[in-house]
């Protein structure tokens, strides 16, 4: 089971990892060493998540989804071992942070001394560009 909040965990086989070699130079075993780790989520498919969730995950993770499935991939460690914990990390971070409930906006007064920089800013602008406009009585 993978925990991705207290009140969700999903269960190993909705997760599937396809190990792959790693990008760049390689040395020795280059050729045979497949340590990068891709993870997809198929987010049709889960049984672990409600329909609401889902609809929520489609809209904040709408950039990273293809078809549904969420694809993530690590090859930062040397080991498949380390790159499998490190990706399912990252899944659990995204996941838990794109279904938090976004925080309540706490409405504010502006304080005194703003609204008094306001007003004597908007003054000085008023002032100058009064200073611009032609003298009263003088047309030309």
């Amino acid at each position: 089971m993978i925990e991705i909040a207290t009140f969700i965990d999903l269960p190993e086989d909705e997760v599937t990892f396809r190990f792959v070699p790693s990008r760049g130079p390689g040395g020795q075993n280059v050729n045979k060493v497949a340590t990068a780790v891709i993870l997809s989520f198929d987010l049709a498919a889960s049984r672990a998540l409600s329909e609401s969730q889902r609809s929520l995950l489609r809209s904040r993770l709408a950039s990273r989804l293809h078809d549904d499935v969420l694809m993530l991939r690590c090859e930062k460690h040397r080991t498949q071992a380390a790159n499998r914990r490190e990706v399912i990390r990252r899944f659990v971070e995204l996941m838990s942070a794109a279904l938090r409930p976004p925080k309540k906006r706490r409405p504010t007064r502006p304080t005194r001394a703003s609204v008094e920089r306001r007003l004597k800013l908007k003054q000085q602008r008023s002032l100058r560009k009064r200073e611009r406009r032609r003298p009263p009585g003088r047309e030309e």
